[in-house]
């Protein structure tokens, strides 16, 4: 008997098959994982437990035997080869095929890779997977010098992660301010600010040339210009690229992400996509978006859920994400244009920043200003603007 097949570990996998089974889904569920973990989140990979924080396993969804008492055939270690959708058969490595009614693509990004010479030195590592973070973690404690190549989340994440544990640590970014491509120059500044406060070497305008080594292992970052940055563990954070190779391989349409509809249905109803690859039909923008973020895998796992329940589900709330880094904790929603105007209300410690177009709040950001970040939502939704309320700054 076919039921539902979801390919992929991650959170958004693990919420499909948890609603599923929430709302009445009786029928047979199948979760196929490349890991060999039970499906886990991956912000304390950068965050909490990178930092040494929380425990390990605060960041699985379930324990493993929540998949068994509910009846969920869940598939670790298992690399899926194909989506036969001829037949709605997902076909694993090894040349097993398994049913479906539904199948949900689950697959995730991967790390975008360095590419350049001495790229595959030891001592080079990325950070997605948490066999990735064990890995760093344990490379902290050899007390190296760290180069972080990249400004974006999971770059300054990690540096913080490493400046906690003592490290020195330089940063490498190419911009002119760390996460300027996201947040526009002014406010990445008040990030690579509280990196230069806590000891971080940050150098912007850089472009990596090479890594070069000794003995197979990195000794450093040589730049464009010549100089050479010490390091004994360079962490790469220069983006990620989603897993669209099943979805374009079955004949699925592919842009960005795999195109899906506000009910995160392909073309072919019998298959969903959801998390990081799915480019969907968002009714407040009125066109198609990927989002690469934790809310969002949490929001598609739910929402796909339903609709193969039948429900009219939809995910209309706006965009969300979040970071920890030092004594700076962040909180975003909205979707902000690069030409948009960004106005604050407090600082410089605690504010909030609103980006605002023709008059209208279009995103806002709450630093070390919190319980905000719904009120903010709302008054996007509505259209209004950043004085219709006061703002809790302390």
């Amino acid at each position: 008997m076919s039921g539902v097949v979801v390919v992929g570990g991650g959170l958004a996998g693990a919420t499909v098959v948890t609603t599923l089974r929430e709302e009445g889904f009786t029928g047979p569920v199948t979760l196929v994982g490349a890991e060999q973990h039970v499906p886990y989140e991956r912000p304390p990979l950068s965050k909490g437990y990178l930092q040494g924080k929380d425990p390990r396993e605060d960041a699985f969804v379930h324990p493993r035997e929540w998949y068994a008492e509910h009846d969920v055939e869940l598939r670790t270690g298992t690399r899926v080869a194909a989506l036969d959708r001829e037949a709605a058969e997902v076909v694993l490595d090894d040349g097993a095929r398994l049913p479906y009614e539904h199948a949900v693509l689950a697959t995730g990004s991967q790390p975008r890779r360095l590419d350049v010479p001495g790229a595959d030195l030891a001592g080079v590592r990325y950070l997605r997977d948490l066999d990735d973070a064990d890995g760093l973690r344990a490379a902290f404690g050899e007390r190296p010098r760290v180069v972080v190549v990249g400004g974006g989340w999971i770059g300054l994440e990690t540096a913080a992660a490493a400046r906690a544990a003592g490290l020195d640590v330089t940063v490498l970014e190419r911009g002119a301010v760390p996460l300027e491509r996201v947040l526009g120059p002014a406010m990445g500044q008040v990030f690579a600010d509280a990196h230069v406060r806590n000891g971080v070497h940050l150098r912007t305008r850089t472009e990596v040339s090479e890594l070069v080594g000794e003995d197979g292992a990195v000794r450093g970052v040589r730049l464009a210009g010549g100089e050479t940055v010490p390091g004994e563990l360079v962490i790469v954070g220069v983006g990620a690229v989603p897993d669209l190779r099943l979805a374009a391989a079955a004949g699925l349409e592919v842009r960005d992400g795999v195109v899906v509809d506000a009910h995160l249905r392909t073309a072919d109803p019998r298959v969903l996509a959801v998390g990081d690859i799915a480019e969907a039909w968002h009714p407040r923008y009125d066109r198609h978006v990927r989002v690469e973020h934790w809310a969002a895998a949490g929001r598609h796992g739910a929402v796909a859920a339903r609709t193969i329940l039948g429900q009219d589900a939809v995910d209309d709330r706006l965009p969300y994400f979040y970071t920890d880094q030092y004594d700076l904790g962040m909180e975003y929603v909205g979707l902000a244009d690069a030409d948009d105007e960004v106005v604050v209300r407090g600082g410089p410690d605690a504010f909030i920043a609103f980006w605002v177009r023709d008059g209208r709040v279009s995103a806002g950001m709450n630093v070390n200003v919190w319980d905000v970040s719904e009120r903010i939502e709302a008054l996007i939704t509505r259209g209004g603007a950043v004085d219709d309320e006061s703002w809790p700054i302390p």
